[in-house]
């Protein structure tokens, strides 16, 4: 049984005592309640388990609702057009109560059982639950675990040391442990939000702050945090939710000597939170976000007996795919990708060519090492790149996190603006559109054809440029990733369906892919892709267990392919393009014009 489990762990965790067995059973009634106040409709919909994660059919869509459509009113009215498009699920960034003014983009949450009242209430949300539900689209919020505001009522009462919120939080009367802490713990935000405590004067304390100031970390070695934060999610799960995107997750827990990341802890805690949800709402699945290295991102699935995330974000593929498009050279995306890293044959990644977040360079440095260039120079040249600053790049963009000593740098900006739109429609350039959008097509093309679920950043598929305008409003001007973040251009929109716009094109053609993916079991999730080298360094090229070739050339040149290179695991010689309709014959070259990509079967 699940719950037997989750008393092992429960214990293992907090010891066996008496205080663990009064919050143990505390957990328990939470769980009972819950369990009782599940609506019928969701029971029937929990009889179908959780397996559809693994679904050809699962296409998400991430966006800001502020953005989007103002509130959730508005947002009714542009169901059709996510319908249209044809995704299935949708990622609302954070939606919950936050504090006012800097709020980490929403991630400083001060109720986590409220909608923020900007944008409406919490029954409306719950209607548009329903609403998207009858539309054959799932529900995916931010749910942050490893922090809250400093003016959620935890924390408020915590300050105040009322009875039931002592050490919910990391808090210190002295410098002392914090200076031991700090011996080993990472800035995250170094430039912006240096160190990890906060001294506030009110309460004479120091407050643990690994992001920003006005975020306080949770402390889990309390059982009472794990136990309310099992109520809200739970709370939220019964309102209809499907994905809980889980916040930051390598943090949650602490311990003196380390870099307090990736500690064995947080995987006990993801189990047990995992069992709880497997007990009462079982269609429901967790997303981990966990920006590591790749080796420590596959621990976050668990094992198939012992789970924790269901789905993962690929960012090791995003980075990927645009040092692919800057080099024209496909060599470091095949070998990286061909690591097999552990991953579960139930563990599904997130794949993504942009989303809210900047972009981080990390690449396996051994494996530029190997085709001969230096890990440093290289990933100047690509930072360079991205921002629009290296001779002949087509990208616009901005750095993001500078750090003057070692020049280390992210990067934000749109994709179709890193793609070479901007750059074209300034230059009133029409060959350079072209070129732009057939760009902003082929990432499309890998991201939704390779094995996991592809997730769309709103305006992408519309061509969103940068919003330079966000320098103007000063809560977001110290913060280049706003340069992505800016509104949704409905105007944009309204051209969607007019092949002589660029809008027109990059619309219809993501949803002509995303229709051929829904409608052919091959994009399943449960069919592995295995990259292949295609002899030629600008072609990528993936299989999907002999019943699909996939080939994509990242350069503007046409370029040719050996068929004998791509075709070892015995595929007939004459596939069918699902893009095209056209026939390709494999006892003959295979020709790519400039950014073409072929899914063969």
């Amino acid at each position: 049984m699940s719950l037997e489990k989750l008393r092992n762990y429960y214990f293992s965790l907090y010891g066996e005592n008496g205080t663990t067995q009064f919050f143990y059973d505390q957990l328990l009634t939470i769980i009972s309640r819950a369990k009782a106040n599940r609506s019928a409709s969701l029971k029937k919909q929990d009889q179908g388990g959780n397996s559809w994660y693994l679904s050809e059919k699962m296409v998400g869509i991430m966006l800001y609702l502020d953005k989007f459509s103002e509130n959730l009113e508005k947002f009714e009215s542009k169901i059709d057009y996510l319908a249209e498009l044809g995704v299935s699920y949708v990622h609302f960034m954070p939606l919950l109560k936050s504090r006012e003014g800097n709020n980490d983009g929403g991630y400083a949450v001060s109720d986590y059982l409220n909608v923020d009242k900007k944008f409406g209430t919490t029954r409306q949300f719950e209607q548009v639950i329903a609403k998207l539900k009858k539309r054959g689209i799932r529900t995916c919020i931010d749910f942050v675990l490893n922090h809250t505001a400093k003016e959620h009522e935890w924390a408020l009462r915590s300050k105040n040391n009322e009875p039931g919120y002592e050490d919910l939080y990391y808090m210190f009367d002295s410098y002392g442990i914090p200076s031991e802490y700090e011996k080993t713990l990472t800035e995250i935000f170094p430039s912006v939000a240096p160190k990890n405590f906060t001294y506030y004067e009110d309460i004479k304390k120091y407050v643990m702050t690994r992001f920003y100031e006005f975020q306080w970390d949770l402390n889990y070695k309390n059982p009472n945090v794990f136990n309310r934060i099992a109520e809200v999610l739970l709370t939220l799960a019964n309102k209809g939710i499907d994905i809980f995107r889980l916040d930051a997750i390598p943090y949650m827990w602490k311990e003196l000597g380390t870099r307090c990341m990736n500690l064995p802890q947080v995987h006990t805690l993801l189990k047990m939170y995992e069992l709880i949800i497997e007990e009462v709402c079982p269609s429901v699945i967790f997303l981990g976000e966990a920006i590591v290295e790749p080796h420590e991102i596959v621990k976050y699935f668990g094992t198939p007996e012992e789970k924790e995330c269901h789905i993962m974000y690929n960012a090791s593929l995003m980075v990927l795919l645009w040092n692919s498009l800057a080099t024209r050279d496909v060599r470091l995306m095949e070998r990286s990708l061909s690591i097999d890293y552990g991953t579960p044959r139930d563990g599904v990644w997130i794949n993504y060519a942009r989303c809210h977040d900047d972009i981080g360079w990390g690449f396996e440095e051994q494996i530029i090492r190997d085709l001969g260039m230096d890990p440093f120079l290289h990933k100047q040249f690509i930072i360079q790149f991205m921002e629009g600053k290296f001779p002949g790049s087509f990208s616009r963009g901005e750095l993001y996190e500078f750090n003057p000593v070692t020049l280390d740098a992210r990067n934000s900006g749109t994709m179709a603006s890193m793609c070479g739109l901007e750059e074209a429609v300034q230059e009133k350039d029409r060959y350079k559109l072209e070129l732009s959008v057939k760009r902003i097509l082929l990432l499309n093309s890998i991201i939704i054809s390779y094995t996991g679920i592809p997730l769309l950043y709103s305006g992408d598929e519309i061509g969103a440029l940068n919003y330079w305008d966000y320098k103007k409003n000063p809560d977001e001007a110290g913060d280049s990733r706003w340069l992505h973040r800016g509104p949704m251009d409905w105007e944009r929109a309204s051209r969607r369906h007019d092949q002589g716009t660029a809008e027109g094109i990059i619309f219809t053609r993501i949803q002509e892919m995303i229709r051929i993916r829904k409608t052919h079991d091959v994009f399943s999730s449960t069919l592995p892709s295995t990259p292949v080298d295609t002899g030629n360094q600008a072609v990528f090229g993936f299989h999907k267990e002999n019943r699909m070739l996939v080939l994509a050339n990242f350069s503007e040149r046409e370029q040719t392919v050996d068929c004998s290179r791509v075709n070892w695991f015995g595929l007939p010689q004459e596939l069918h393009d699902l893009i095209q309709g056209k026939a390709v014959r494999l006892w003959e070259p295979i020709v790519l014009g400039p950014y073409e990509y072929l899914w063969l079967v």
